[in-house]
């Protein structure tokens, strides 16, 4: 595997937003690059001028809510977690063609965002378990788009797919939301965040004896106390690009996914000593 090469212009220096629009007779269009001041892939028109970008309030106290629901918890499914899942589904419902509805877009960048509130994986009360329920019910979130964000959040694991793709009917908006949720999964930011992972639960980072379980069932799944974090590549993570469900995130799991095949040959070959 040939080494990175990173090249980076004496002039590049970090900056809070960066230009993505410009004519002679337009202010510069501003694009935030940090997760908490993002700007939204939609446009809206509430309170402001047509084409303004404006985030809701209840996007608002959601954002709120992940950053101190999830504070507690490990870098591999903390806040900036949730604000790059947001990000990406955002992202990948332009690319699909349904960001022209504000009330999709709403239910994607919610469900994004608050998906992993309550995760069996990180639950230390029952009551989380009705975090974002309670959140929507509060905010006054009508009922038909609370039950679409839950029914997303509710079906979007992967331990729903452990014998391959459904099939059946989803929602574009599931589609878009579960893929970012895959997406952050696998690629650069997936190999750093199982390892992370793996480092909060003491688990053996590679053990040639341990095979990768290959009659996976749910409960078996869900039980990894006896895995390596190497392990957790096979069983789930090199799956993942061929679960996505829409166009648009199959094309950006290519990468991330041959990113991920390369580093596990030369990981292989580094702890063999043969590189």
């Amino acid at each position: 595997m040939r080494p990175l090469s990173i090249s980076l212009s004496n002039s590049w220096k970090p900056r809070l937003f960066t230009e993505v629009a410009k004519t002679s007779t337009e202010q510069p269009t501003k694009t935030c690059l940090r997760p908490r001041k993002r700007v939204l892939c939609h446009q809206s028109s509430i309170g402001g001028r047509e084409g303004e970008m404006v985030k809701s309030e209840i996007v608002m106290a959601a954002e709120k809510l992940v950053e101190s629901a999830m504070k507690g918890n490990d870098a591999s499914h903390d806040a900036a977690h949730a604000f790059r899942v947001r990000d990406l589904a955002l992202s990948l419902a332009l690319e699909e063609g349904i960001s022209s509805s504000s009330d999709s877009m709403l239910i994607v960048e919610l469900a994004a965002l608050l998906h992993d509130i309550g995760d069996y994986k990180y639950i230390r009360d029952p009551s989380e378990g009705k975090l974002v329920e309670d959140f929507l019910d509060k905010e006054g979130l009508e009922e038909s788009k609370k039950m679409r964000i839950l029914s997303i959040i509710k079906g979007m694991g992967f331990k729903e797919e452990i014998g391959g793709i459904k099939v059946g009917n989803y929602s574009s908006e599931f589609g878009v939301v579960q893929d970012a949720d895959r997406l952050d999964a696998i690629g650069a930011i997936g190999i750093a965040r199982c390892f992370t992972f793996g480092g909060s639960r003491n688990r053996v980072l590679h053990d040639p004896s341990i095979k990768p379980r290959s009659d996976l069932s749910k409960d078996k799944y869900i039980n990894k106390d006896e895995q390596t974090t190497l392990n957790h590549f096979h069983e789930k993570l090199l799956k993942l690009k061929d679960l996505m469900k829409t166009q648009a995130g199959q094309r950006r799991a290519e990468k991330r996914h041959k990113f991920m095949v390369e580093f596990l040959e030369e990981f292989y070959e580094e702890w063999d000593g043969r590189a």
